[in-house]
């Protein structure tokens, strides 16, 4: 295994960045999370969660989304130990792609945060590789690739460029769709069973993921299913409220009405940086707007605002910093500072991470019953620090 990942050693492609000391506590906080079972170059995924009811609950699953979001903000530190942390996740997550019982490029939702020790036996490889969420779904796929992608343009190494090709292949083959505005489906579900549903927001994330895998490969195919992927994204487009539907029900046709999350709207300005669609930000800031018990940002819904979702003030807050229109930046730093104060102030914070929700059992209004928690979160953490620097995971 060693001689697959390993290399001489990072080369930095880009000076370190300055960062204020609530950054700093950030990346300190992702460090010790990262070093919770293991230091070093020792390949292992990171626990996503900890304390509050999360903590009390013994979840300490790793999800591979989150895992993606660490690389990016390791990348983002520009920093020899943020490259050679984001290396080591990368590294962790071909291994989880190589070694998946189906064998075919697909990562899965969640895995333990054991380390991942690899040895020869009887002439072959081998690994224990804990599955917690057999899910493949596209979404997460799709941050996975993009993040094994810009490992790629910054490190040159090519096995990170071929381990996310395989994940944009999976998804090509299993998950594209020619129902209505086409698109790709959500992927397959811990059953293995075909989600038959298609979502805005994963269609922006591998709009991302494939025209990525386009400019850096050089292969066509992949600008056909980026455009596949825009494609089915703008017939989500609602001009009457300036907002995207979240999606199609299982029909693959009819647009999902039921909810309005916040990731879709921001993201899509995110991904596809098109002024056309630029009023998608506006309606998070009109719609999800919350000040509830001392914390203020936006929830994950309108249907229920009764609580702060942070990672989704992140969220905003970089696509305010990336569209750049007047008066923008101004309200991107409010969302950051409202971030601060929960880093310093929040239900179990530590003064370094920052908590998923403002309090517990925020819901994310699809009825799946799925709540965030005042836990503290790697996820949430990595988006504060991407939006503190104004950078755009869904570009290079």
């Amino acid at each position: 295994m060693a001689g697959l990942f390993a290399a001489s050693g990072p080369v930095l492609s880009r000076p370190a960045s300055a960062a204020t000391p609530t950054v700093q506590n950030a990346y300190t906080f992702l460090n010790r999370m990262m070093d919770l079972y293991a230091r070093g170059s020792t390949p292992r995924l990171v626990q996503s969660f900890t304390g509050g009811t999360l903590g009390q609950q013994g979840f300490t699953d790793s999800e591979t989304y989150d895992d993606a979001l660490m690389i990016d903000a390791f990348l983002a530190e520009g920093t020899p130990d943020g490259l050679t942390r984001a290396v080591t996740l990368g590294n962790s997550l071909l291994i989880v792609e190589r070694f998946d019982p189906a064998h075919n490029g697909r990562v899965r939702a969640a895995y333990s945060p054991a380390p991942l020790v690899t040895m020869r036996g009887h002439g072959r490889l081998r690994t224990k590789v804990r599955i917690r969420d057999k899910t493949s779904d596209v979404g997460d796929m799709a941050w996975v690739g993009m993040a094994l992608t810009r490992l790629y343009v910054t490190t040159g190494r090519i096995p990170y460029l071929t381990g996310a090709e395989a994940i944009g292949a999976w998804v090509a083959r299993n998950c594209f769709d020619q129902r209505g505005a086409g698109g790709f489906t959500g992927g397959r579900s811990a059953s293995g069973a075909q989600i038959k549903w298609k979502s805005t927001e994963h269609n922006l994330d591998l709009y991302g993921l494939f025209t990525m895998l386009a400019v850096e490969s050089g292969n066509l195919q992949w600008s056909s299913d980026a455009a596949q992927a825009r494609a089915f994204a703008v017939a989500m487009w609602h001009a009457s409220t300036g907002s995207f539907y979240v999606g199609t029900t299982t029909n693959g046709v009819t647009p999902n009405a039921a909810e309005q999350p916040e990731d879709v709207n921001s993201w899509s300005y995110l991904a596809l940086r098109d002024p056309s669609y630029s009023s998608s930000i506006d309606w998070d800031m009109q719609h999800l707007s919350v000040s509830a018990n001392g914390f203020s940002g936006v929830s994950f819904c309108q249907g229920d605002q009764t609580g702060v979702w942070f990672e989704g003030t992140a969220h905003l807050a970089d696509a305010l910093a990336i569209r750049h229109a007047s008066g923008d930046m101004t309200l991107a730093s409010q969302y950051l500072s409202d971030i601060q104060f929960a880093q310093t102030n929040g239900p179990n914070g530590d003064g370094l991470g920052v908590i998923a929700a403002s309090k517990n059992g925020l819901s994310d209004c699809d009825g799946d019953g799925d709540f965030y928690y005042s836990s503290l979160h790697t996820g949430a953490t990595s988006w504060y620090i991407l939006a503190s620097q104004q950078v755009n995971p869904f570009v290079i």
